[in-house]
């Protein structure tokens, strides 16, 4: 009883000490204090200290003996299971230990026996963390990358064909089938060396050396992801690099980077999170922290292509291949903000996000450039026959294209109708007023047609000849309007553009009838009010005039151009239509005069029937390609 009760006074003592001691040398002195008062007191503290240093110390030979056992061996640890599972209670002795004697460190007998336990935890961690490491190789070696997990059962073939592989193992890395499934997951280790993995690493966090486990544990997996990305053809290249490529290279190597980065983020990524989430389980910063040093490596290398093509060359020609570099951006985003929403991971995402928005803009850009090339293109040269610019099929065809895109492209433009930072001056004002009733896509179409208006304008007034340039811009008016109808592109312009424009064909066409047979007509009128006699020589001279004009006019137009059938035959019709009953009525008032006679047919060159089968062969020039 008496023992007991001074127990519990040395117990009150040092809890006395420890609450008004601030710091280690005023709890020190305060149980000097106490013992100079009581000289029993100073003798029981003396005694328990001397107790307890030496238990720990004896704890600490004892473990000291078990671990060292371990760390010095040559063979891993981990090949006999006695020995690991011996290995890691020893650990968790020791580490237990540790916090047990932590409060008391102040103490110095016990900080000396606590600098050497953690010295032997140190070279503990150390050997596990050569453990860890030599696991994930083993695991990583037995892993075949044919087997592929989809549900229980399904294998899926990641690896090249047995024909394609190097005879010789040439140690070129294989590359991978084309994958369309994307609902399979890696076993990239197998159970039993995940279970190991995670023991390991509960040990190493609670120690303290949870970075230290997540290195070794990224720097294994890294390999595997690389190596993954190269069979999938995915190869390490700068920004430099992807800019100086040939076009036909380059856009074989957006194919492959869309395939990898599908490939990436539907299937290794999330299997490499599911196995840091196995291995790490129940720490979750070492688990996010492992995640983003595995992945980053080859996320950056993935997003640094897709960032060389936005910041690439603005050819038009580059806009599909941008368009489909954005769309896979795009679509992937969900992924993105699944897989990299931590602490760790989020500068991934947003760089992703970044680079994204960053095609957006290329994408306006590479249209800027389509109105620069129209702008520029000069109206020097005339088409002969006055049949379709290159520059009128070149742009439709490659608005209808674009349009496919449609709602990509709405996306792209919906923020704004010009790419930040680009002043159109006077421009911009009249785009502003176009985009009073349409969206922002339809205002860029709109006025990417009146800027090809505009130049084909100019280009006509290269023709001397106001009927041919009237062909002309009906010829390109009339193939605008076909490209335009029934597609993506005639949805954006509205059913009143091409009511528009498809009366400004009628409108040509009116213009050529004029400017070509206007005088034609004009020759075939008749006044009634003259005499026999006059009327005779008139007749004569009308008719010599108009075989001139008509033989003229067949001349030069046989060799002009209208490219669409239909509408040459409506021209054909529609003069044959003006034409034909005219000339009909002259002939008969010919027919109809006595002093014409039998020599009727010496003037008159043309029956009808003569007269619409010359019409008939207008337009026959070479341009009839579409």
């Amino acid at each position: 009883m008496a023992e007991n009760g001074e127990e519990k006074l040395i117990a009150v003592a040092r809890h006395i000490a420890k609450t008004l001691g601030h710091t280690d040398t005023m709890t020190d002195d305060i149980l000097q204090i106490f013992s100079n008062f009581d000289g029993r007191l100073r003798d029981k503290l003396s005694e328990e200290d001397s107790r307890g240093c030496a238990a720990l110390e004896r704890t600490l030979k004892s473990l000291d003996r078990q671990i060292s056992r371990y760390v010095s061996v040559e063979h891993p640890v981990w090949s006999d299971s006695a020995d690991s599972t011996a290995f890691l209670e020893a650990v968790d002795e020791l580490i237990s230990a540790i916090r047990e004697w932590t409060p008391m460190g102040n103490e110095k007998p016990v900080a000396s026996c606590l600098d050497r336990a953690e010295d032997l935890l140190q070279q503990a961690m150390f050997r596990l963390e050569d453990e860890f490491k030599t696991l994930m190789e083993r695991g990583s070696e037995s892993f075949d990358l044919t087997n592929y997990r989809n549900g229980e059962s399904a294998n899926r073939d990641f690896s090249s064909d047995s024909e394609e592989a190097d005879d010789d193992g040439g140690g070129e890395i294989p590359v991978a089938h084309p994958i369309t499934d994307f609902d399979i997951i890696i076993d990239a280790l197998p159970a039993g060396t995940i279970s190991d993995l995670h023991e390991i690493a509960k040990r190493m966090v609670a120690a303290g050396y949870g970075k230290e486990c997540s290195h070794a544990y990224s720097t294994s997996r890294r390999e595997f992801l690389e190596e993954s990305l190269a069979r999938l053809g995915i190869q390490k290249l700068s920004i430099d690099e992807v800019q100086k490529m040939q076009w036909a290279e380059l856009e074989d190597e957006i194919e492959r980077w869309m395939k990898a980065i599908n490939v990436a983020l539907r299937i290794l990524f999330p299997s490499e999170r599911r196995l840091c989430d196995r291995v790490f389980f129940g720490f979750s910063s070492a688990a996010d922290l492992s995640f983003m040093e595995v992945c980053r490596g080859s996320t950056i290398q993935l997003l640094n292509f897709a960032d060389a093509v936005a910041i690439g060359s603005r050819a038009p020609e580059r806009l599909f291949k941008v368009l489909d570099v954005y769309e896979t951006l795009r679509d992937l985003m969900p992924e993105f903000e699944l897989l990299f929403s931590d602490q760790y991971c989020v500068f991934l995402r947003n760089e992703a996000v970044t680079i994204w928005k960053r095609l957006g803009e290329a994408i306006k850009r590479i249209f800027m450039e389509l109105e620069n090339l129209i702008r520029r293109d000069p109206a020097k040269a005339a088409v002969p026959g006055g049949g379709l610019h290159p520059i009128t099929r070149y742009v439709m065809n490659y608005l209808r294209a674009a349009c496919r895109s449609r709602l990509t492209l709405e996306q792209v433009f919906e923020e704004s109708i010009a790419p930040t930072g680009i002043d159109y001056g006077r421009e911009g004002d009249e785009r502003a007023a176009l985009a009073l009733s349409s969206s922002s896509l339809a205002v860029q179409m709109a006025w990417i047609m009146e800027l090809l208006e505009s130049n084909l304008e100019a280009k006509s007034k290269v023709y001397r000849d106001s009927a041919l340039s009237s062909i002309f811009m009906m010829n390109n008016g009339r193939y605008i309007v076909q490209k335009v109808k029934d597609n993506e592109l005639g949805t954006l312009l509205g059913d009143d553009w091409i009511r528009k424009h498809t009366a400004k064909v009628r409108q040509y066409h009116v213009n050529y009838k004029r400017s070509s047979w206007s005088k034609v007509q004009g020759v075939l009128k008749m006044d009634n009010s003259m005499s026999p006699s006059q009327a005779s020589k008139t007749l004569k001279d009308k008719l010599k005039l108009f075989n001139s004009y008509f033989e003229e006019i067949c001349k030069n137009q046989t060799t002009w151009v209208v490219f669409d059938e239909q509408l040459r035959e409506e021209l054909r019709i529609s003069v044959t239509g003006t034409l034909s009953p005219a000339y009909r009525n002259f002939i008969g008032r010919v027919y109809n005069i006595p002093d014409f006679g039998k020599h009727t047919e010496k003037h008159i060159r043309y029956s009808v029937e003569d007269l619409e089968a010359r019409i008939n062969e207008l337009f026959q020039g070479n341009g009839s390609r579409k």
